[in-house]
């Protein structure tokens, strides 16, 4: 990253599947929304509300965005670390228009709602185990407790 550059992390959904494209010299490009959403605590209504939400419109190039690509889908909520990037452009009437975007660094996948398994190539979601603690060996003298 370059000096002035305007690194940011976010924490949100894809709002579609990512949509990956080719260069004419061959780089992929991947290119995709994700949706930030606060969640509230309404005091009146004594509920958790949605908040406003904010829509980045984020790029990956070469493997990474091939990886993003083959991992990630509409819905999957990742944590994506990036650089801000203006672009400028001008309408075929003339008017000068600008939009921020997020250039994408790193992404994973958030692991606050699920549980991922990464095999080296492919990365799959699956809900929370009933018993997230039964995972030690029996046979010794820790039985079942937190492997800590």
């Amino acid at each position: 990253m370059s000096f002035g550059e305007t690194p940011i992390t976010v924490i949100g959904n894809l709002t579609a599947d990512p949509e990956l494209k080719f260069t004419n010299s061959g780089h992929a490009l991947a290119k995709f929304t994700l949706a930030a959403t606060p969640r509230v605590f309404d005091r009146e209504s004594n509920q958790w509300k949605d908040g406003t939400s904010t829509f980045f419109r984020c790029s990956a190039w070469r493997a990474l965005a091939e990886h993003i690509a083959g991992s990630l889908a509409k819905g999957s909520r990742v944590v994506a670390y990036g650089r801000i990037r203006q672009h400028n452009w001008q309408t075929p009437q003339g008017e000068n228009r600008s939009m921020l975007a997020l250039e994408i660094d790193d992404i994973g996948a958030s692991l606050r709602f699920t549980t991922v398994a990464i095999d080296g190539k492919h990365t799959t979601s699956t809900a929370p185990s009933a018993d997230t603690w039964n995972t030690a060996d029996t046979s010794t003298e820790a039985g079942n407790e937190p492997p800590f």
